[in-house]
């Protein structure tokens, strides 16, 4: 059974990013999006207008996303999977979702990075929650160039 990590959020966090699962490079590291062609910090950095936060060191990463008050996640907490595809997911397990709360109290909205992760979107949304998919920053989704996935990825500060 592999485990995900603990959110990425703070007391004045008022959006989060949920992704499915940490793929094989990224628990290896014990980071959010370390494989080296995820363009998760890249989209954030452009959508933060940091071009630059992908170069920086992981914890100061996690420093200049929680100054714009988004926070970082998971919607699983377990699984078994082979490699790193969602699709080879099993025993899933979600994470503790009514723990947000007590977590991020100013929490009002909650975008799923990618189609798996926003299957949970009814449940967050029915929980009071906005919500938004976004499309994948993986580099398995391919159908959509950088600048596609940031016109969208812009929404996430609206």
């Amino acid at each position: 059974m592999l485990r995900g990590f603990p959110p990425v959020v703070a007391a004045d966090t008022h959006t989060l990013i949920l992704g499915s699962f940490p793929g094989e490079a990224s628990l290896a590291a014990t980071q959010y999006y370390a494989h080296p062609r995820n363009q998760f910090w890249r989209l954030l950095g452009a959508v933060f207008d940091e071009p630059a936060l992908h170069e920086l060191p992981y914890e100061e990463r996690l420093t200049r996303v929680l100054a714009h008050r988004i926070g970082i996640w998971d919607v699983l907490d377990a699984c078994h999977r082979e490699g790193s595809l969602d699709s080879a997911i099993r025993n899933a397990q979600p994470n503790d979702f009514a723990s947000l709360h007590a977590h991020a109290p100013l929490l009002r909205k909650v975008c799923f990075n990618g189609k798996t992760a926003g299957r949970f979107a009814p449940v967050i949304g029915a929980a009071g929650y906005a919500t938004l998919v976004l499309p994948s920053s993986s580099p398995a989704n391919a159908m959509l160039s950088f600048d596609q996935k940031l016109c969208l990825w812009r929404d996430i500060l609206t």
